[in-house]
C-alpha cells in the first residue's frame, strides 16, 4: 500500500508551485493583463504554504510562527503592492506605492500647511516658545490647529458621553422586562438608522450649530446604542443558576449585581464598548467630511479635492491606527477588569 506524501514533502511541493506559478505568470507576460486571477492565485498559494508550514512546525514553535505571520502577510502585501505599481500594473495617481506614502505620512507629522493653518500633530515641539509667548492661551491655540487631536478629542468625548449611560441603560433593561418591552422596539428603529443623519437635528438642538457640540453629540448617540444593547443582551444572558446560588448564599440586591450580573455581563459590555467605539470612529470622520476644517476626516477629504492621494492615503493610515490604538486600550482595561478571562483568547 502506497503511502501519501509527508507534511515535509507537501509543504515543497506547494513551495514548488508559487515559484512556477509566479515565474510562468512573468515570463508570459500575464500579470499586466490579468493580475487580479493571479493575485487571487497567490494569495490561495500562500494560505497553502502558511497550512503546511504550520503542519512541519513543533507544537512549542507555532506562537513564534503565528507572531511572523501576523507581521509578515501584511509586510508581504505592501511588498506586493509596491512592485505592482512599479511595474506599472497599477496606476501610481491612484494608488501611490507604499514608500511615497511613508514619504507622505512623515511630510505630515513634521510639516505645516500654510493655507489651511493647521498640521497634524499641533507642532508639539513649538510649546516651550508658545508658552513663553502667551502662556497656556498660546499652547491651546497651537494644540487646536492639530488634526489627530481633534479627532480624538470628538471620538473620546463622544464615547464617554455614550457609553456611560448605555451601560445603565441596558442593564436596567436587561433586569427588567417592562422596561425591556417599552424600550426595545423604539431603539432597535433608532438603532438602524444611519447616525450621520442625526448630524443636521444636532446642528438645530445646539446654541453653535458649527461648534463641538453637534458633532461630540451624534458620536454619543451612536455609542449609546451600541452599548446599551449589547450590555441588555449581557445581563439577561446570565444564567439562572448563578442567580440561584447567589440567592441561596443569602445576596442581597447590590451583592447580586456587584458579584453575579455584572461579572456575567461583562464580556458583553466590552463587545459593545469595542464595537461602540469603532462605530465613533467611523461617525466622526463621516461628519468630518462634511462639516468640519480640522480633523482627520477632513484632511482625507482635502487632500482628494487637490489630488495629493499620496497624503489621502497617509491621513487613511491614520484613522486605522487610531480605531487599533482606541480598540487595544479598551481590551487593554478588559483584561484588567476581566483577570479570570486571561489567556482564553
Amino acid at each position: 500500500m502506497k503511502k501519501g506524501l509527508t507534511p515535509s514533502q507537501k509543504y515543497l511541493v506547494v513551495i514548488s508551485a508559487f515559484v512556477f506559478f509566479n515565474l510562468l505568470f512573468t515570463v508570459l507576460g500575464l500579470w499586466r493583463k490579468i493580475y487580479l486571477l493571479g493575485v487571487v492565485i497567490d494569495f490561495a498559494l500562500i494560505v497553502l504554504i502558511a497550512q503546511q508550514l504550520a503542519n512541519v512546525l513543533r507544537v512549542k514553535d507555532q506562537k513564534i510562527f503565528e507572531k511572523v505571520l501576523a507581521v509578515g502577510f501584511p509586510l508581504l502585501v505592501l511588498l506586493a503592492w509596491e512592485l505592482t505599481v512599479q511595474a506599472g500594473i497599477l496606476n501610481a495617481r491612484w494608488f501611490p506605492p507604499p514608500s511615497r506614502i511613508a514619504v507622505a505620512l512623515w511630510e505630515l507629522i513634521t510639516g505645516y500647511d500654510n493655507f489651511t493653518k493647521t498640521s497634524l500633530l499641533g507642532r508639539p515641539w513649538l510649546i516651550p516658545q508658545k508658552f513663553s509667548e502667551n502662556g497656556w492661551k498660546g499652547v491651546d491655540t497651537l494644540l487646536k490647529e492639530s488634526h489627530l487631536l481633534a479627532t480624538l478629542f470628538r471620538v473620546t468625548s463622544g464615547f464617554l458621553v455614550g457609553a456611560i449611560p448605555g451601560i445603565l441603560v441596558g442593564v436596567i433593561m436587561g433586569v427588567s422586562k417592562p422596561v425591556r418591552t417599552m424600550l426595545n422596539s423604539m431603539m432597535s428603529a433608532i438603532y438602524v438608522l444611519p447616525k450621520v443623519t442625526i448630524f443636521p437635528i444636532m446642528m438645530l438642538v445646539f446654541a453653535d450649530p458649527f461648534g463641538e457640540a453637534p458633532k461630540i453629540a451624534v458620536v454619543a448617540i451612536a455609542s449609546f446604542f451600541q452599548v446599551a444593547i449589547n450590555t441588555m443582551a449581557g445581563v439577561a444572558s446570565v444564567e439562572n443558576v448563578y442567580l440561584e446560588a447567589g440567592r441561596n448564599y443569602g445576596a442581597n440586591a447590590v451583592q447580586m449585581f456587584r458579584h453575579v450580573i455584572i461579572p456575567g455581563a461583562l464580556p458583553f459590555i466590552f463587545a459593545g464598548l469595542r464595537l461602540a467605539i469603532g462605530t465613533a470612529l467611523n461617525v466622526i470622520v463621516a461628519i468630518e467630511f462634511v462639516r468640519a476644517k480640522t480633523g482627520l476626516g477632513y484632511l482625507i477629504l482635502y487632500y482628494w479635492e487637490i489630488m495629493v492621494t499620496e497624503k489621502m492615503y497617509a491621513a487613511l493610515l491614520l484613522v486605522m491606527l487610531l480605531g487599533a490604538v482606541l480598540s487595544g486600550t479598551i481590551e487593554k482595561i478588559q483584561e484588567w477588569v476581566m483577570p479570570w478571562q486571561r489567556g482564553r483568547t
